[in-house]
């Protein structure tokens, strides 16, 4: 879709890919980097994230090297794609939609929630640039992969109500985050193979959560973007993650 500028530097070994781009500086995270990118209250299981019978035992850990395989490789077709071709944001209950219910979900200290889900100040640490929000209008949603890199990975084939469920996945913790939108708006659809969280202590855990949230919805990855996540996950090793349960997925 775009020059691929993390491809390009491939040859230049891995410390070239996991560094920050010229010129952006990474603000430091209140705590040590790990606290961030540590298991937290969100990206345990909740009451968003499907539930396991009550004898079931927890799954172990994975290398994400074993998901990225089972990724099928093909290349991607953009054509047609509408946002609007992915209903999101749906109503969840009292008065709150998905965003909310990130929102809260998230944050660090609060929020303050007044009528009908009006979220108002809290704190948030957007893990892309290392920035503590207390504004919610200053954060957006992302989705881990965004829709139009999904439609060009698959989800043009799927019905509606399945790229509905997509934009809405409250079920995997890492398929939907609160990042300053900022950020948001510098990644826009990009890929790993083009786009990496400025913050580097992150980069490791974007690409694994990038990953797995693509191996949930059994998206594909094209050969330049497999080729970027195979040297990012190579570099990033032992690198390893409790997989996701795959979506139920319709097509039309």
């Amino acid at each position: 879709m775009r020059a691929r500028g993390v491809v390009a530097a491939l040859s230049l070994g891995f410390a070239t890919l996991i560094a920050a781009p010229a010129g952006v500086a990474t603000a430091a995270a209140p705590d040590t980097p790990s606290a961030y990118d540590a298991p937290s209250a969100y990206d345990a299981p909740s009451a968003y994230d499907a539930p396991a019978a009550a004898n079931a035992v927890p799954r172990a850990k994975v290398p994400v090297s074993t998901l990225l395989a089972q990724l099928p490789r093909e290349p991607e077709d953009p054509s047609g794609y509408d946002r609007d071709l992915f209903p999101h944001w749906d109503y969840v209950g009292d008065g709150c939609d998905v965003r909310d219910v990130v929102l809260i979900e998230e944050a660090r200290r609060g929020p303050r929630i007044g009528d009908d889900c009006d979220i108002e100040r809290g704190r948030w640490y957007s893990k892309f640039d290392g920035v503590n929000v207390h504004d919610p209008s200053r954060l957006d949603i992302d989705h881990m992969v965004a829709l139009a890199e999904a439609w060009a990975s698959g989800a043009r084939d799927w019905t509606e109500e399945t790229r509905r469920d997509f934009a809405n996945d409250l079920g995997y913790s890492q398929s939907l985050i609160a990042v300053t939108a900022s950020s948001n708006r510098s990644k826009g659809d990009q890929d790993p193979a083009e786009w990496l969280p400025p913050r580097q202590q992150y980069r490791c855990t974007y690409v694994a959560h990038w990953i797995a949230v693509k191996y949930r919805w059994s998206l594909s990855v094209d050969e330049q973007e497999s080729a970027a996540l195979r040297v990012l996950v190579e570099g990033c090793a032992p690198l390893r993650i409790v997989p996701p349960n795959r979506a139920d997925i319709a097509s039309d």
